[in-house]
């Protein structure tokens, strides 16, 4: 029978093992470098997947692996179109990287800079990518809203009749001979 002491914890019995209370975070990991476990279980799978003393990575390979580019193709097209540079110098896809290297990406109208941390191989989770590398990129430029073009018709409506050219014009602003139409009508 559990004692009056067990019966206030929960009704448990002395058969279940004391330390089942979760472990506190050790002093020397609870610094500002504390990371989640899982994350640090990732890193630790990063760090086997990363080479060997002495192995180079490919950039084309690293910019694939810490998610810069969504294929490792893609990234070696950037490399040959002259859209990567490591060190402010254009590089091939095959070029060598190394860690403190600083790497500039231009993708979709703006460019992420970024300084290796980490040279890894295989293609890890985004908060494992993010560990890699510091980003000193610019904020992104804002998107603009999408607008459907004035006087566009749909396609099978046929020729546009007198009404319908004089209502797109309207919309356009435009009169005849492409001069702004008078605010008075």
């Amino acid at each position: 029978m559990a004692s009056e002491a067990d019966e206030e914890k929960g009704g448990r019995g002395s058969t279940e093992p004391e330390q089942a209370a979760p472990k506190a975070v050790e002093p020397e990991a609870a610094g500002p470098e504390a990371v989640d476990p899982k994350i640090a279980a990732a890193i630790a799978a990063a760090e086997a997947a990363s080479p060997a003393d002495g192995v180079s990575v490919r950039i084309d390979s690293w910019i694939w692996a810490v998610r810069l580019a969504k294929t490792r193709s893609v990234g070696a097209a950037a490399c040959k179109g002259g859209h990567v540079q490591v060190n402010g110098v254009r590089v091939k896809p095959a070029h060598t990287l190394r860690i403190g290297d600083e790497v500039r990406v231009r993708q979709e109208g703006w460019e992420r800079i970024v300084v290796v941390k980490r040279l890894i191989r295989k293609r890890v989770g985004a908060p494992v990518a993010a560990q890699c590398y510091v980003d000193n990129s610019p904020p992104p430029p804002p998107r603009q809203p999408f607008a459907a073009p004035a006087g566009i018709r749909d396609r099978g409506t046929g020729r546009p009749t007198k009404r319908d050219r004089r209502d797109m014009e309207r919309l356009r602003g435009l009169m005849e001979g492409g001069k702004p139409r008078p605010s008075g009508r």
